[in-house]
């Protein structure tokens, strides 16, 4: 169930991205590739992304953590070069969709987290 909704999230930022870098990101066939785009990076960020976390981690400590946006890019761009009708015209316009899909999984992140608190489920009682 986590990785359904990881996915899906993924694939929300990975939309928007592509409709806020509409001249950097093409994608051919509709939400049909943005979906399989989404799950492909889901995975990559599964299996992948740990590894390249590790073998950079003193860019990541240099850099106080930024650097992990590059890292973001660059699962991005692995992305495009793996699914075809996925196309991202640079490696710039790979960063800037991962900060945006970045932005957008922590902001519904949030919202799902915030609103399962609220729930009467999610309540603790005292």
């Amino acid at each position: 169930m986590r990785f359904l909704m990881r996915w899906l999230v993924t694939s929300l930022g990975l939309w928007i991205a592509a409709g806020l870098l509409h001249h950097s990101i093409n994608y051919q066939g509709g939400i049909g590739v943005i979906l399989v785009a989404g799950l492909i990076l889901a995975l990559v960020n599964a299996v992948l992304k740990p590894f390249i976390v590790i073998l950079s981690l003193p860019a990541i400590l240099l850099t106080l953590g930024l650097f992990m946006v590059i890292v973001n890019g660059l699962m991005v761009y692995i992305v495009s070069k793996l699914y075809a009708p996925l196309e991202i015209t640079s490696f710039w316009s790979a960063i800037l969709a991962g900060l945006i899909i970045g932005l957008v999984n922590y902001l519904v992140s949030t919202v799902l987290e915030n609103g399962l608190d609220r729930s009467p489920a999610g309540r603790r009682k005292a």
